[in-house]
This record gives structure tokens, C-alpha cells and sequence, in this order.
């Protein structure tokens, strides 16, 4: 059984675009320069925060417009 615990708070950023999106790796970099991925800097590393990526896609079907 695993322990919530262990599971990673982050993600690399062609890991996270490839699972979430099926980007390719170039393109992750692409979108995670431009801020359509969220990213945080880990020295020279970027890293993808898992729950940050969550909460974006469960608000995108949500309607701005009202």
C-alpha cells in the first residue's frame, strides 16, 4: 500500500505536459516559457507543481463570462 505522502508534489515539466496535455517534450518547454504550464525554478530546473496543474485544468470548463 502507498502512503499519500510519497506521492511527488512536482513534476518535470515533459513528464507533466506529455501526461496532462500529450505534448511533446520541445512544446512543454514552449508553454512553460510562456506561462501556460506552471512552473517553479529549482536552481536552473523547472519543475511542474502537481496540484498548481489540477487546479488550472479543474477551472478551465469553468464559466468566466458570468
Amino acid at each position: 500500500m502507498t502512503d499519500v505522502n510519497d506521492a511527488p508534489y512536482t513534476m518535470s515539466v515533459p513528464a507533466a505536459a506529455a501526461k496532462y496535455f500529450g505534448m511533446s517534450r520541445k512544446a512543454a518547454y514552449a508553454a512553460a516559457k510562456k506561462g501556460t504550464i506552471p512552473v517553479v525554478r529549482v536552481g536552473r530546473t523547472l519543475r511542474v507543481p502537481i496540484k498548481a496543474i489540477e487546479r488550472m485544468l479543474e477551472r478551465a470548463g469553468e464559466d468566466t463570462a458570468a
